[in-house]
């Protein structure tokens, strides 16, 4: 089955107005591209951004949400927020999200369950520690964590899997081809119980995904594009694995 390749930039906590510049060179930089594009920015950002790449390949969505719709939850946001500023998708279940703010798995599934609602992509993220994977358990956790953050009804329109190992994020440090292309076959195994027409639901590799890597990475067969931290925050390096991609 041909599933066309998601390169997703997540900006994290990075960026301001200012900011919005690699935004446009982006958009000359890609144009109509072979692969999907899309820029997950911080809240403050989106509506701007979104109004940027109205009309062009570049899609724009968030970093996290709340299960909830509305409420007393000061300084969170909502699947419906973010697609009222003109997200179409969401990251759930980021390792930093989940180490910095507590977030579970069944958490995830929630936010995951609320992006839908609010007519918004999940992008559910999973992945081990160094320790795990070193006591040899990462897939068996990977796919726990699959289990517990998949919500029922998840299909290959509304849910990508983002598959993370959380001791490569931002380390510069990557898993062999071979590690790769493992976990995401296991991945693909795995979900098939999960999620209706599993063949078709896109798998993302991030961790330390950077031009020099990128066309190597995603040559593996069950990846189907990247979760591109630090290196999509300058068009120019961000517009290579879009070539990658392609």
């Amino acid at each position: 089955m041909t599933r066309r390749p998601l390169a997703a930039g997540n900006w994290k906590m990075n960026g301001t107005a200012a900011s919005l510049d690699e935004l446009h060179e982006l958009i000359s930089s890609v144009g109509s591209s072979g692969c999907d594009v899309m820029l997950c920015l911080p809240a403050t950002l989106i509506a701007r951004a979104a109004d940027i790449a109205a009309e062009t390949s570049v899609a724009i969505g968030g970093q996290t949400c709340h299960p909830a719709t509305s409420g007393a939850h000061t300084g969170d946001v909502s699947a419906e927020m973010l697609a009222d500023a003109g997200a179409t998708a969401v990251i759930v279940g980021h390792s930093e999200r989940r180490a910095d703010h507590g977030e579970t798995d069944a958490t995830v599934r929630a936010q995951a369950t609320a992006a839908w609602s609010a007519g918004l992509t999940a992008i559910i993220c999973v992945g081990e520690t160094e320790a795990e994977r070193d006591a040899g358990r990462a897939l068996a956790v990977v796919t726990e964590q699959l289990m517990r953050s998949i919500p029922e009804g998840a299909t290959a329109a509304n849910t990508v899997i983002a598959y993370e190992p959380v001791w490569a994020i931002g380390t510069g440090r990557t898993p062999s081809i071979t590690d790769i292309d493992e976990m995401h076959r296991g991945i693909r195994a795995a979900i098939t119980s999960r999620v209706d027409g599993a063949d078709a639901v896109r798998l993302l590799y991030g961790g330390s995904m950077k031009p020099s890597n990128a066309a190597e990475i995603m040559a593996v067969e069950d990846v189907d594009g990247g979760l591109v931290g630090g290196a999509s925050l300058k068009a120019a390096d961000f517009a290579q694995i879009v070539a990658a991609a392609s």
